[in-house]
């Protein structure tokens, strides 16, 4: 397994961005494909976004589409999310999680790995 440690949150207007981070240990970070979920209080988790291994193919959760990107770059081992246009019911602990194998970018994929979470609060 692969650790993850997410940063980047805090607070911002409606209509901010943000960047989150996730930095993972190991060797063999192309070899993985990841994820950010999220989840707000009372709500279940919600799959937000993934990348695959050489970070050429993505999916998007609908209701940050168009407005969020998800990139990585393997030099570093980290995979971002750039957050736009945000809105308050994008409030959410946000969760940078790890698949085995480079084309696993899916919603339903075995998401092994999960870093601590970020908040991100988002006010009207």
């Amino acid at each position: 397994q692969v650790q993850l440690a997410e940063t980047g949150g805090g607070l911002v207007q409606a209509g901010g961005s943000l960047r989150l981070s996730c930095v993972a240990s190991g060797r063999t970070f192309g070899n993985y494909s990841m994820a950010w979920f999220r989840q707000a209080p009372g709500k279940e988790r919600e799959f937000v976004a993934a990348t695959s291994g050489d970070g050429v193919s993505v999916n998007y959760g609908d209701s940050v589409r168009r407005r969020f990107t998800i990139d990585r770059d393997n030099n570093k081992n980290v995979v971002y999310l750039q957050m736009n246009s945000l809105k308050p019911e994008d409030t959410a602990v946000y969760y940078c999680a790890a698949a085995w194998g480079p084309e696993s970018y899916y919603r339903a994929s075995p998401w092994g790995s999960w870093g601590q979470g970020t908040q991100v609060t988002v006010s009207s």
